[in-house]
């Protein structure tokens, strides 16, 4: 018998720390997955900022951690209640909320010790919601010897492919690129910062959470030492699979590649913008030279100056003229992929469906990903 098609509602709250996504989504029995409605909440600065400490080591650390968990958990309850009343629907009309929790540690390459920590009270959500909640996608597949991410790829297969070489980078706080060849196997991996060190540099010296597309960015002028400087952090030269975070990315890291150089700060932006584009333009050539088209998502699409960065840059990176497009030419609003995605992993974890892919992730085979809490 053949179900029909189900509700699903997917949460996301990225690396960039800009607020919660909530998506809900109509999902076929194939697994096709249209976004019906969706809503989102910026962070309480109170909120935002224990989750920003929690990047860091710090005092009473397992404490603060499991109170902003429950704060998380309260906030996405919040946002799902707000979608569930602008769509009319009851929380029994939903067969289960994916969610994905706030990444505060990522440690794939520590073999059997590896770990991935997304804060949240799964329970909690469920409790106030009514609904099931599937989290914690990420720990299984690092326990079947994979880095946990990035999971989209599997998703991006199920959506977007067409008769092309096609190409998906998703820009949230970290940028991340499936690879859709017409004829061969689907890859993917994290290529490197996406919109969190222009967010992190504009918050440090302009109290804004990001350079609304790119305008501080376009007052300064791009340094190429520096650029140089940032290129060259051994990330960039790993071979896939590959996957990075705040761990890896943050101001420190960025002072250190500045040393005691003085630079305007507008043109550190400026740099910090191509950098997005040039690593992972650079990936994208590396690993799939023949790529006709480039579909990006997540916020970073919303940024104008850096998809004419993209644009523009193409050009000196691919032989042959390289489409690039945001989703919405898909269907699908750039900012709410990912948490469509968490919707659809969500689902596959409903019908036992393996949603990792072993040759994006490093893992040993196809695992069912999440862990459930029923309402």
């Amino acid at each position: 018998m053949i179900k029909p098609q189900s509700f699903y509602i997917g949460l996301m709250s990225g690396t960039s720390l800009d607020g919660i996504d909530a998506v809900l989504a109509k999902i076929g029995s194939n697994g096709e997955a249209t976004a019906v409605e969706a809503v989102s909440t910026p962070f309480a600065a109170e909120l935002r900022k224990a989750l920003f400490e929690l990047q860091s080591p710090g005092p009473n650390e397992l404490h603060r951690e499991k109170q902003a968990g429950n704060a998380l958990a309260l906030a996405y309850a919040e946002a799902v209640m707000q979608l569930l009343n602008k769509t009319k629907l009851q929380s029994s009309d939903i067969t289960a909320i994916g969610a994905h929790g706030q990444t505060i540690r990522h440690q794939p390459h520590l073999g059997d010790m590896a770990y991935t920590h997304q804060t949240l009270n799964p329970a909690l959500l469920a409790e106030k919601t009514g609904i099931d909640v599937i989290a914690d996608f990420r720990s299984r597949d690092l326990a079947a010897g994979g880095h946990g991410a990035p999971l989209v790829p599997a998703f991006h297969a199920q959506q977007f492919i067409e008769d092309k070489n096609l190409a998906i980078l998703n820009i949230g706080g970290i940028a991340n690129l499936t690879l859709l060849p017409k004829n061969g196997e689907v890859t993917g991996f994290d290529c490197g910062p996406g919109n969190m060190l222009m967010d992190a540099w504009i918050h440090e010296h302009q109290g804004n959470a990001f350079d609304e597309n790119g305008a501080w960015a376009l007052q300064g002028k791009a340094n190429e030492a520096l650029l140089s400087k940032m290129l060259s952090d051994p990330f960039f030269s790993k071979t896939p699979p590959k996957s990075t975070g705040r761990d890896d990315f943050h101001l420190h890291w960025l002072h250190e590649k500045m040393g005691n150089e003085n630079y305007l700060s507008e043109d550190v932006q400026a740099t910090l913008l191509h950098l997005t584009a040039h690593s992972a333009l650079d990936a994208l050539v590396r690993h799939s030279p023949l790529t006709q088209k480039l579909i990006v998502c997540g916020g970073g699409a919303r940024n104008y100056a850096l998809m004419n960065l993209f644009k523009a840059k193409a050009a000196h990176f691919f032989k042959k003229p390289l489409e690039i497009i945001t989703s919405d030419a898909a269907g699908i609003d750039p900012q709410l992929v990912e948490g469509l995605a968490f919707a659809w992993l969500a689902w596959a974890h409903k019908e036992k469906r393996p949603a990792n892919l072993p040759a994006v992730t490093g893992a040993k085979g196809p695992r069912i990903l999440g862990a459930c809490y029923p309402a």
